[in-house]
């Protein structure tokens, strides 16, 4: 078991802190923003009602996470950004996840969260936040057939929308996930 453990955390470590090394913060920045718009082109092509849920909103965040899954232990971590609608200022996050449970594989996955007013915004940037305490998110589904909306329910006034290879995932599992300041990536931006 801590070999698998060393394994995994390995695995994770080598996927995060490579790109560190060759990049600078503002290329890392950079990188970001395409990720983001990458992932709202994704999104708003697969769910066209995610467009006006966003616009709408006071902000909104979008992460990129890859995660391992060895036999029973699970790591993940990626970055992402912070965005507040009404000053147009981007803050810049991480995310680090751990767990326990039976699997195998690499799971790539994009996350977008849209606030629907400046509190839940403020927390979430300014404390960060802990998946594991939203325990129970339930996935809800408008509309029918192809105009359904995969869209989940985090917390009060917090949405979570999951996007993976295959398309928009109806669950999503967030528990042992923190999320917080990239206090790097922030500096001198």
């Amino acid at each position: 078991m801590k070999l698998t453990a060393a394994f995994a955390i390995s695995v994770v470590l080598c996927v995060f802190t490579a790109p560190a090394f060759a990049e600078s913060p503002a290329q890392k920045r950079a990188e970001i923003r395409k990720m983001r718009a990458d992932t709202l082109t994704m999104l708003y092509k697969r769910q066209p009602k995610s467009k006006a849920r966003i616009a709408k909103a006071y902000g909104y965040a979008v992460f990129s996470n890859v995660g391992v899954n060895i036999i029973l232990l699970s790591v993940a971590g990626g970055r992402g950004v912070a965005h507040d609608n009404k000053s147009g200022k981007d803050v810049y996050m991480k995310m680090l996840s751990g767990g326990v449970g039976p699997g195998l594989g690499v799971k790539d996955f994009r996350g977008v969260f849209v606030f629907e007013n400046p509190s839940v915004f403020r927390k979430f940037v300014d404390m960060g936040w802990e998946g594991g305490a939203q325990a129970n998110a339930v996935a809800k589904v408008a509309g029918k057939g192809g105009d359904a909306e995969a869209v989940i329910t985090v917390a009060p006034g917090v949405k979570f929308y999951q996007i993976t290879d295959t398309g928009l995932a109806l669950e999503a599992t967030l528990q042992g996930t923190k999320y917080l300041k990239d206090d790097d990536l922030n500096k001198g931006k």
